[in-house]
């Protein structure tokens, strides 16, 4: 499945930038050291924009190709920001069986967002994931670290409210 880049504008601050030129100042020696780079840009913005991309592969001395390539081949980098709350839809067997899809599909009506996007006020992010363990609630949703089960696309708007 291909990462989705934010439309989002990117907003770093001035205490992140300075944040980002300390951690490639500390790494720029050794080329090495680029995914370590990028896990810790990713720590101080959230996400791997194509501007922060650009940033360590001009500190690092790589070809913004290269950046963008480990960006998109390894899981744990996002391309997209995560909104102030993260809704994550378990995908697995017992929670798809169960409707599981459907919720998702209500998500994205109701929020206007596909998978891997963000609102435009940055409040919602919505994510798809494989088994998250609660199978005896399925279907389930993890809203940051809270967990809904036993659901129904009628408890969507709901839960929704709860995060407005």
């Amino acid at each position: 499945m291909q990462k989705k880049i934010s439309t989002l504008p990117f907003q770093g601050t001035p205490e992140q930038e300075e944040q980002l030129q300390a951690v490639i100042a500390e790494n720029r020696h050794d080329k090495s050291n680029l995914m370590v780079v990028m896990q810790k840009a990713q720590d101080i913005y959230g996400y791997l924009p194509i501007e922060v991309q650009q940033k360590i592969a001009d500190g690092m001395d790589v070809p913004l190709e290269k950046v963008y390539g480990v960006s998109t081949f390894y899981a744990q980098f996002a391309l997209s920001p995560k909104g102030k709350y993260n809704v994550s839809v378990c995908l697995g067997t017992a929670c798809y069986v169960k409707g599981s899809g459907d919720l998702l599909e209500e998500l994205k009506t109701q929020l206007g967002i596909d998978v891997d996007e963000c609102t435009p006020d940055r409040k919602f992010s919505l994510q798809a994931c494989r088994c998250i363990g609660a199978c005896g609630l399925a279907p389930v949703l993890t809203v940051n670290d809270d967990v809904h089960g036993r659901l129904t696309t009628k408890d969507i708007a709901g839960i929704i409210a709860k995060y407005q």
